[in-house]
Parts: structure tokens; C-alpha cells; sequence
């Protein structure tokens, strides 16, 4: 009984933490755009690309997996400070906004005033089943999340606080489709 019970709280938070997985991908933007500055032919850009496919991978996972949720969620992109892009205002085919509960128009989790823009970032392993991703902050702040493989599972961690669990099966699928 208890596995169960622990299985359906995990699914539920996963579901709930995944929910959000549309965004901007602002983590693989910047390893795009590391990438693009790299060289400035386009024939080494490729090569540079093809040397980057698996940072690729994992920053399209922390893109997926926790910042675009944090992103849906809070209305606004933890790395860039751009707003959702399912809050951009454009012609719609179907107005419903004007039909529900003023509350159900925004994103529910605000972020605080000092919160601001990732300055800088930075990609460690730290042994064949870990590694850290540091963010620092333009106000001086620091965040780590932190992916820890133990056998066919992956749990992240955002300041040593456990935010989500995921199996490889799912992030080789996920990635696999990235492709």
C-alpha cells in the first residue's frame, strides 16, 4: 500500500511539475548561442553543433523538466525574465478570457521583486551519475540544480530540495524526439 501511495504522490507531482513544459527553452538558447559564437562559419558551426549534441540533450531536459515549468508557472522565464510566451498577446481564433474568472487569466505563482535575470551559467560533472548546473544571478545570487542518476532513475534537485524524478527511459525518449 505504501508504494502505491508513494507512486501516485510522485505521479502527481510530475504531472502537476510537467504541466508547464511549454516555454522559451532558454537554457538551449544559450547553448545555441554559445554554439553560434563559437566560429563564424557555418560549416563549423555544424561540426561545433554535431560536438554539442549532448549538452543539447541536457539542457533541453532542465529546459523541459524544470525551467519552462517554472516558466509556465510563474509567468515569466527564471533565465531571461521574458514573460510566457502563452501570455502573449495576439488575434485569437476562440476569446474566452472575457468569459471566465479574471483569476484564471494569469500565471498563479508570482515571483518576488528581487528576482532577476541569470547573468551567467555553468555545466559540471561531478562523477559518471551527477552533475551540477550553477546559475548566477545578476544581483549576486546563486542557484545549483544538481541531476543524480541512481540506477534507471534521474532526480533533480534546485538547491539540494528535490523538485522532480524522472526515469532515463523517459529522458532517452524525450531526447530521442529532440532530435
Amino acid at each position: 500500500m505504501k508504494k502505491i501511495v508513494i507512486k501516485s504522490t510522485t505521479c502527481a507531482f510530475l504531472g502537476l511539475l510537467l504541466s508547464g513544459c511549454v516555454g522559451s527553452n532558454a537554457v538551449t538558447g544559450k547553448v545555441t548561442e554559445f554554439n553560434i559564437k563559437t566560429v563564424d562559419n557555418r560549416y563549423a558551426r555544424a561540426g561545433v553543433n554535431f560536438l554539442l549534441a549532448p549538452v543539447y540533450g541536457i539542457s533541453t531536459a532542465a529546459d523541459y523538466v524544470v525551467f519552462n515549468a517554472l516558466e509556465f508557472w510563474t509567468g515569466k522565464n527564471p533565465i531571461n525574465g521574458s514573460p510566457h510566451i502563452f501570455d502573449t498577446e495576439t488575434e485569437s481564433f476562440i476569446e474566452v478570457n472575457d468569459k471566465i474568472d479574471p483569476n484564471l487569466r494569469d500565471a498563479p505563482i508570482k515571483t518576488s521583486s528581487s528576482h532577476n535575470v541569470i547573468r551567467s551559467s555553468q555545466i559540471t560533472e561531478i562523477d559518471e551519475n551527477s552533475f551540477e548546473m550553477t546559475f548566477n544571478y545578476e544581483s549576486g545570487e546563486t542557484t545549483t540544480l544538481k541531476g543524480v542518476k541512481s540506477n534507471d532513475m534521474v532526480s533533480f534537485y534546485m538547491n539540494e530540495e528535490l523538485v522532480s524524478i524522472t526515469t532515463i527511459e523517459r529522458l532517452e525518449d524525450f531526447i530521442g524526439k529532440q532530435a
